[in-house]
């Protein structure tokens, strides 16, 4: 058995580009910022910050579109992906991306004035399918050895 899940707790770095594909089929791609603070042996702080690339498809892609920008917290849950094309100079180019299943807002500013977490929990993942939109399912997660 293999396992490919993420968990992101982190700010969004830009406000997400949201496209719409075939069929309505919404797509939201932003990155995401997390980070580590420790205390090196000379007792000065470090803080180091990896960043994400994000995918978010469908319905929870609409909920992006509406409730997230720049500087919100988001706990994100999810697979890697990488992905392989050809630049201009014919050059072999890798993305690295985390496709995510399911997502929650944390703290922070209020987006409308309301509680927006149920809107986010009502839209993820409608099974809806497109041509332009990568084929993968759901592994199955009861039998983690953990």
């Amino acid at each position: 058995m293999s396992v490919n899940k993420v968990l992101l707790i982190g700010n969004v770095g830009r406000d997400p580009e949201v496209r719409h594909l075939d069929k309505g089929v919404a797509v939201a791609n932003f990155p995401l910022a997390t980070s580590e603070s420790y205390t090196a042996k000379n007792g000065e702080k470090v803080t180091t910050t990896e960043w994400h690339n994000i995918v978010v498809w469908r319905g929870l892609a609409e909920v992006v579109e509406k409730y997230v920008t720049k500087g919100d917290k988001l706990y994100l849950e999810g697979k890697i992906r990488t992905r392989s094309w050809d630049d201009k100079d014919g050059n072999k180019r890798y993305t690295t991306e985390i496709y995510v299943d399911n997502m929650e807002m944390l703290g922070g500013k209020s987006q409308s004035g309301g509680d927006s977490s149920n809107q986010q929990a009502a839209a993820q993942n409608e099974p809806t399918k497109s041509v332009n939109e990568p084929d993968y399912e759901q592994s199955e997660e009861d039998d983690l050895p953990f």
